[in-house]
């Protein structure tokens, strides 16, 4: 029960982190190398208490069907589907189950990966850090490849695509 609070209270901050970004995109920012994360991603995993999902395009495209029969009754699913129609792949990284010392390390591996990607925010909350690279167009028409970063919770979460920054302002508009 602890847990699931714990759970819903990331997702909410996830959600407001998401939702004021249109504030902080400014100016373009560097893309986010998938290549670099995911080869990182991928030497992470070999640690001992890693978890990791990734799913690809027709996974990614299963889930949004699923989201959208949860649209047809439900205003706040058509706002996800809206902010999910160009994510075309996620990936997961959990290592809070790791030893300290192999978090630490992980922790690192990551950081070294996304050193040339520019951050697009860092929240917060309670000493817990969370930092969101991604790109941000010319034409400040949407946000691609979200890496959301989180060394102290030890969570990693990739949404590769691109989301409209209409559907953001959307989101945010309607709270």
């Amino acid at each position: 029960m602890v847990k699931t609070a714990y759970c819903m209270k990331r997702l909410v901050l996830l959600f407001c982190i998401l939702l004021s970004l249109p504030a902080f995109a400014r100016t373009p920012a560097k893309t986010v190398s998938k290549t670099h994360i995911t080869a990182a991603i991928a030497e992470c995993r070999l640690y001992s208490g890693t978890e990791m999902v990734r799913l690809g395009r027709l996974s990614t495209a299963a889930l949004k069907g699923v989201i959208r029969l949860a649209a047809l009754d439900d205003p706040d699913a058509r706002k996800a589907l809206g902010l999910m129609k160009g994510i075309h792949g996620i990936t997961v990284l959990d290592y809070a189950d790791c030893k300290a010392e192999d978090r630490e390390a992980i922790s690192g591996k990551l950081e070294r990966a996304l050193s040339g990607s520019e951050m697009l925010m860092e929240a917060s909350d309670e000493g817990e850090k969370m930092k969101i690279y991604g790109l941000v167009d010319d034409q400040m028409e949407s946000v691609r490849d979200f890496v959301l970063f989180s060394p102290t919770d030890c969570s990693l979460i990739c949404l590769f695509g691109s989301i409209p920054m209409e559907a953001l302002e959307k989101v945010a508009s309607h709270d």
